[in-house]
């Protein structure tokens, strides 16, 4: 196992030395930081995160993590942590990991190595070089937001995904819809699990879980476009289709109208997110609806108690969702006026 003294040998420098550059890094000099640094970076030494003597100094930065920065209903979640952070004196850093292993090490090393004093991310996958500072300290400086997985052991801000999918499945049905198609997130998210979860315990409750028609989507347009169109030229098209994000949805009805079908005419759609588009889009798209600025401020609110020694231990937050009916969706066989 590494120890304090093979990193002050490898730095030419004292125990001592190295000891104050993790416990009080404003009295020594940033050549000498950088310095210990490299090599506590070329051993893969991990001091004990418990004790509070080894924190260092606050630097007044978070940083704050997205799977899609192309996504524009993280945007409005970015906004809201902006905003929080703002008011209680810290900065923004932003990072788009774009789902890449290496990109989520990158960031991971930025908290290791007290670039930024805490860490809210947006996806569900946690660093993997942070495993360790979150088995060593109950209150390692790390918030998810919009995803939760009881397999992470960080506290969590999100909405009840398996609800939300089960009331716009429930609203669906109650329109009459019994041919429904579904077009989910990745399945290795936990966030697209627990609403198809719902999706199939909505489906289960009013015995139509053999009808109901499931294809995966990444929440991009072009995915939504292409599993629409799949469900759409099949013998036995759907009457309605819910999509697990707004973006897949804006694809949806792209597939629709390059056959010829009118939406809400021909078929209902419903999206999840009310991303900004959603309400201009023609027709305005019905939606689960997130509260993305709160989830934003929530996240750096719980983060702050963590850094401000106020958390009482994991913490899981659960906002409310909302339906959004607009002119996407209709009683099936209703006349279009």
């Amino acid at each position: 196992m590494v120890t304090i003294r093979d990193v002050a040998a490898l730095a030419g420098f004292s125990i001592a030395t190295v000891s104050r550059v993790l416990s009080k890094p404003d009295t020594v000099t940033e050549a000498t930081r950088h310095r210990v640094q490299q090599s506590i970076d070329a051993l893969g030494y991990e001091p004990n995160f418990a004790a509070k003597s080894l924190r260092m100094a606050r630097v007044s930065k978070i940083l704050l993590t997205v799977p899609d920065i192309s996504n524009p209903f993280f945007g409005s979640v970015i906004r809201g942590a902006e905003d929080a952070a703002s008011i209680a004196g810290y900065s923004i850093v932003l990072g788009d990991t774009r789902h890449d292993e290496d990109r989520e090490l990158q960031y991971g090393s930025m908290l290791r190595r007290r670039e930024v004093d805490g860490l809210i991310f947006l996806g569900h996958k946690l660093p993997p070089n942070l495993t360790q500072m979150l088995e060593a300290r109950d209150d390692a400086p790390i918030v998810n937001g919009c995803e939760h997985s009881p397999d992470l052991p960080v506290t969590s801000v999100h909405i009840d995904n398996h609800r939300a999918a089960m009331d716009a499945m429930e609203y669906l049905y109650a329109l009459g819809h019994r041919d429904i198609g579904v077009i989910t997130g990745p399945l290795e998210s936990p966030l697209s699990r627990d609403r198809l979860s719902g999706v199939r315990a909505a489906a289960a409750s009013v015995n139509l879980s053999a009808s109901l028609k499931v294809s995966v989507g990444d929440f991009t347009v072009d995915s939504g476009e292409r599993e629409a169109r799949a469900f759409l030229t099949a013998t036995k098209r759907p009457t309605a289709i819910f999509c697990f994000s707004d973006e897949m949805a804006i694809g949806a009805l792209s597939a629709m109208r390059s056959i010829g079908l009118d939406c809400p005419a021909n078929l209902s759609l419903m999206g999840f997110d009310d991303i900004r588009f959603a309400r201009v889009m023609h027709p305005p798209l019905s939606t689960v609806s997130q509260p993305a600025d709160a989830i934003g401020r929530e996240s750096v609110r719980l983060l702050l108690e963590i850094l401000g020694g106020q958390s009482t231990g994991k913490t899981s937050i659960t906002l409310p969702h909302q339906l959004i009916l607009r002119a996407s969706t209709r009683a099936l066989n209703q006349t279009v006026v």
